[in-house]
């Protein structure tokens, strides 16, 4: 299945040459994109200090704003195992059997409260520029569009009714994505991790990934290994490890926002968690919302 938006498209992916051990990291915006990145890093380098800021280690596949064949001669240069980013779900991307496949999930409630600030972080005329070069920019003085506070752009989000493949990032594209991942989840070349697990027990999940990509790490090397990849490591190494190599961001750091789980509920009262559950229901498996909700 192909997905496309205004600033991907998962046809790139078409004739990739993959390799023997190539990792793809497939996850919704801002599930642990970037955590599972840099866990991969380090497996993979077994060293703090990457040789590379992260974003060309393990270039997004699918970003339209960095040419395919940029990225492909990127890839095909990298000596090491290789590890690529991706936001497209597993039925959209070529499943190789050399390759081991990624999947991170993260509730969804607090997925998309981090998907809300990140679009405030975000230089919308650079990203222009970038996709239409050539076209004058937009108006200096044309005045930004009124932002909805976060509260009802959270109850709209839930309620949205949308194809997935339309809107990825939507509630539906969310629990498509996670669903099709699930399914998959005891082929021998699918990993499932979860935000929460990753949050709570870092190393036990590191270690864990570690095994299925058949990655062998000296034991004295994990405790390094473990504190380069905490929240507050990577957010004090934002400018190196922030998804941003055409500059479109507005603060680097801004995007290692928090970090933790439960956003999302805070926000909204009793009857609007109601109203989440029974859309989650219409759109998962129960196994599936089980595990993710934990």
């Amino acid at each position: 299945m192909r997905y496309r938006s205004p600033d991907e498209d998962s046809a790139r992916w078409d004739g990739f040459p993959f390799r023997q051990g190539d990792i793809v990291i497939s996850t919704r915006s801002k599930s642990g994109t970037t955590w599972a990145q840099m866990i991969c890093a380090l497996l993979v380098f077994q060293d703090p200090e990457l040789p590379a800021p992260l974003p060309e280690l393990s270039p997004w596949l699918d970003w339209l704003i960095v040419p395919r064949d940029e990225v492909y001669a990127r890839l095909e240069k990298q000596q090491h195992r290789r590890f690529i980013k991706t936001h497209t779900p597993l039925d959209g991307i070529p499943l190789d059997p050399r390759a081991t496949y990624v999947v991170v999930a993260r509730h969804p409630l607090d997925m998309a409260v981090s998907l809300f600030h990140q679009g405030d972080n975000l230089n919308r005329a650079r990203i222009a520029e970038l996709l239409n070069p050539g076209q004058d920019p937009p108006a200096a003085d044309e005045p930004a569009p009124e932002a909805r506070p976060l509260h009802d752009s959270l109850v709209d989000w839930i309620n949205n009714e949308v194809e997935p493949a339309e809107s990825l990032d939507s509630l539906p594209g969310v629990m498509w994505h996670l669903s099709d991942a699930w399914r998959r989840r005891d082929d021998p070349n699918v990993v499932l991790l979860h935000y929460t697990d990753l949050a709570n027990n870092l190393e036990g999940e590191m270690r864990r990934l570690a095994a299925r990509l058949a990655i062998d790490v000296p034991e004295e090397r994990w405790p390094t290994l473990v504190e380069a990849a905490t929240f507050a490591q990577m957010r004090a190494r934002a400018d190196r490890l922030a998804p941003d190599p055409a500059g479109i961001m507005k603060d680097r750091n801004a995007f290692f926002r928090r970090g933790t789980s439960g956003a999302g509920r805070e926000l909204l009262t009793s009857e609007e968690l109601l109203r989440y559950e029974h859309r989650t229901a219409e759109l998962a498996p129960a196994d599936l919302l089980a595990w993710l909700h934990r």
